[in-house]
């Protein structure tokens, strides 16, 4: 029987508690968010004043009761203002609407897009670097913002350097694994920030962490691999374990770095990179590089995202701001960092490959990709060489077994022999299909997979190799053709003058970018296989058997095109320290080269010719770009005026920029004037209707010589009609301007399919050729 009367009471104990429960506490749903203010009010301001401002507006809007609780993680005030702290969904809602305030968004982590390289550039563009590379000098100052420098790196040696330019006004912060002296005449700048991103599944620990460690120390190894590839010293006989040996250097081996530690194992938070861009500038750096960002899937507009706000008011203080495209690739509409204002750079392979032989016992010889230090050898004997579907595990799925899956193979089956795996689910890494391998006894494991071939995988001392669907069929043919296959996997060579080269990375992220009105990635540089400086202890487990840490690795991603491009911009700089940061960028894109080293034009990893939207403007040359003839400089109002035609309201431009009388034009919003009115270096129209003309308006500026003549030509996509007019630029003097109009036709009847199509304009005039892509979308 029912005892009625504690029944009604725990009905309603229920009724009480259930509204104390379902209501969280405040300090529960607190996230970190950044409060971003625009342009400096006064110039910046001292610090304490500052912060003393931005505690007084956080103050405003936290309850009277929990005044205790308010404090900043960060405070911007050198190239913008702002502030990050720890806020209520309410809280950050109420500070959105201050009359101050242009944006509000929570703090993000962001991902970290993770030498041969400079030769094989130099030997694309077809100049040599003596007589070009003796105008540069050594004063410019590259800051990477990334995981830290590892300062005992040779590639950091300031042997013969000049003193630090008087103009530095940065620091050498300390820890207790880092010291003043760590840093020199080569690495004149270290800082470290004590805020990490919180996991996403753990938002309601809001008040940022402290960092792993208190200090610039690099625990990662990408840090020191980004900023040794833009500026490291030149180190002779530097390799990888015997591979890729050889001299390794950066871009921009007499230039300065500055390292602003922002970022983790994890990624890195928004408001640390953010920070590390606001006192980047106002320590003095000419050139940040960027190799992290978000994620494709989660891209914001341009007025929440970290690294847009920060490259935007670093541009009005003229540093040029490099940033990764990403690794999201190969679909469309990947690209991140697509804020006009910076410097887009996609990821492309070199002229080297490492490969890794499969020796059958018929005696066939199949080659494949990997990166291996075995101990297989052809006077060592074979080894019994298994499909995965055939050493699959009790109640284990074929198609499982096939691809390697973690608890799919039997180890009986597998134990002392080659396992054969295919890659037909993605979810399953090759890092995983290796250990998975590795962990059932097998000596060695062969992966067919086409998708990322491009990309060899560091395996350490297990032997393995990656073929393609075709040198697959072949191994799995032979498998089925005797009783007994066996396999030798040999450790891997490198092999230089590999052609074709370069050929856009697999990884590599493709365009249209956040607008289709800017032609995004901007530019592409080498991103596969690139050998630099890295910290001893890094990836312990792709450590040879009986070897030390190496000193250098071998990594790719566009987090390694980023700092080649980076600096090749501070080579660029060094020569011609009065350019701004659009002029450089504009000297990069229009003297890129579009063919690779076979004379044909560059190729996508899918083996179609690649697209602006796959290379931009193509793989940079350096050296060209230091003579470029003619130069496109986007200048501040292109930049404003691209807000207004994006959508943001006058209001809110007039607080990023900082001018209190500034009018967007008229028209705005509209993506089809920002392709016209905007004077960038490429061309992307986003809407062409078949027989309504599009027109595009550019400048140029001749940085060449005097009494100079451009004709134009047209590399013009069928059925799409390019007309330039005037087809004839003359320029009296260096320094002087002018304007032309490139209009796009379809006709109404043309046999044009629907999508982008994709071609160029060239001015020449006999000693310089200055491309512009462009990109039309046929409705």
């Amino acid at each position: 029987m029912v005892n009625t009367g504690r029944f009604v009471i725990l009905v309603l104990a229920y009724r009480f508690l259930v509204p104390i429960l379902s209501a969280e506490p405040d300090h529960a749903t607190r996230e970190s968010y950044v409060v971003y203010m625009g342009s400096p009010s006064g110039g910046g301001g001292d610090l304490e004043a500052v912060q003393a401002d931005h505690l007084q507006m956080l103050s405003s809007v936290v309850p009277s009761g929990e005044q205790g609780r308010a404090a900043l993680t960060q405070s911007y005030h050198h190239a913008f203002e702002g502030f990050a702290a720890a806020l209520t969904e309410k809280e950050a809602a109420a500070l959105s609407g201050h009359e101050r305030v242009v944006s509000v968004f929570k703090d993000r982590a962001l991902q970290l897009h993770t030498t041969r390289s400079w030769d094989f550039l130099e030997v694309q563009s077809g100049l040599q670097s003596g007589r070009l590379g003796r105008r540069a000098s050594g004063d410019v100052i590259i800051g990477i913002i990334d995981t830290g420098v590892w300062p005992e790196s040779p590639s950091f040696d300031d042997a013969g350097m000049r003193e630090v330019p008087a103009r530095w006004r940065g620091v050498c912060m300390e820890g207790p694994d880092f010291k003043k002296s760590n840093c020199n005449k080569k690495l004149i700048g270290a800082r470290y920030y004590g805020v990490q991103p919180e996991s996403a599944s753990n938002a309601s620990r809001a008040v940022a962490a402290p960092a792993a460690t208190g200090s610039p120390r690099d625990t990662v190894g990408h840090g020191t691999h980004t900023a040794s590839t833009a500026a490291g010293a030149v180190v002779a006989d530097a390799g990888y374990y015997g591979l890729a040996r050889g001299a390794a250097k950066g871009g921009a081996p007499a230039s300065r770095v500055a390292v602003y530690r922002a970022c983790s194992l994890g990624g890195c938070s928004s408001s640390a990179v953010l920070k590390a861009i606001d006192d980047a500038v106002a320590d003095g750096v000419d050139v940040i590089s960027i190799s992290i960002g978000m994620s494709s899937v989660f891209q914001s507009d341009f007025l929440s995202d970290p690294i847009a706000l920060g490259a935007f008011h670093a541009h009005q203080r003229g540093v040029l701001v490099v940033c990764s495209g990403g690794n999201d690739g190969p679909n469309p509409y990947t690209v991140v960092n697509s804020a006009p204002w910076i410097l887009t750079v996609a990821a492309s392979s070199i002229d080297r490959s490492f490969q890794s032989s499969i020796v059958l016992g018929n005696g066939a010889v199949v080659k494949g990709v990997a990166i291996n230090f075995s101990n297989h050898s052809l006077s060592g004997g074979q080894y019994p060489l298994v499909f995965g579907a055939q050493a699959a595990a009790r109640y284990a799925p074929l198609s499982e077994a096939s691809n390697c899956y973690p608890g799919s193979l039997d180890a009986q089956k597998v134990a002392g022999k080659i396992v054969v795996c295919v890659s037909t689910d993605p979810m399953v890494s090759r890092r995983v299909k290796k250990l998975v391998a590795e962990g059932n006894g097998a000596r060695g494991l062969v992966l067919i997979d086409d998708a990322e071939k491009d990309v060899p995988f560091v395996a350490g001392g297990f032997a393995l190799s990656q073929v393609g669907t075709d040198a697959g069929a072949q191994i799995l043919e032979y498998i089925n053709s005797t009783k007994n296959p066996t396999a030798v996997i040999l450790p891997t060579e490198d092999a230089k003058e590999f052609k074709p080269a370069p050929v856009v990375a697999s990884f590599s992220a493709r365009g249209p970018g956040m607008t289709e009105s800017i032609l995004k990635p901007d530019l592409m540089a080498p991103g596969v296989s690139i050998l630099a400086a890295t910290i001893p202890s890094a990836e312990s487990d792709d450590v040879p058997p009986g070897k030390k840490p190496s000193a250098y690795a071998i990594k790719s991603g566009t987090s390694m095109a980023c700092p080649h491009v980076a600096g090749a911009a501070a080579f660029v700089k060094s020569a011609h320290p009065g350019w701004t940061p659009s002029m450089i960028r504009s000297a990069l894109m229009t003297t890129a080269t579009t063919t690779n080293n076979l004379g044909k034009p560059v190729a996508s990893s899918t083996g179609a010719a690649a697209t602006g939207h796959d290379m931009g403007a193509g793989e940079m040359s350096p050296l060209r770009a230091l003579s470029p003839g003619l130069v496109f400089d986007t200048s501040a109002q292109d930049y404003l005026n691209f807000l207004c035609y994006y959508g943001y309201k006058e209001q809110q431009v007039r607080k990023v920029s900082g001018a209190a009388r500034f009018s967007c034009p008229a028209g705005a919003p509209s993506p089809d004037l920002i392709a016209s009115g905007v004077n960038y270096p490429s061309i992307s129209v986003p809407r062409l209707q078949r027989g309504r003309p599009a027109t595009v308006a550019r400048t140029a500026i001749n940085v060449g010589p005097s009494n100079a003549t451009y004709v134009a030509a047209v590399e013009a996509p069928p059925g799409v009609t390019v007309t330039v007019s005037p087809d004839r630029l003359v320029f009296s003097r260096r320094w002087t301007t002018a304007r032309y109009e490139v209009s796009f036709d379809v006709a109404a009847g043309a046999g044009v399919g629907k999508g982008y199509a994709h071609g160029a304009v060239t001015w020449s005039d006999g000693a310089h050729s200055v491309r512009t892509p462009f990109a039309v979308n046929v409705l």
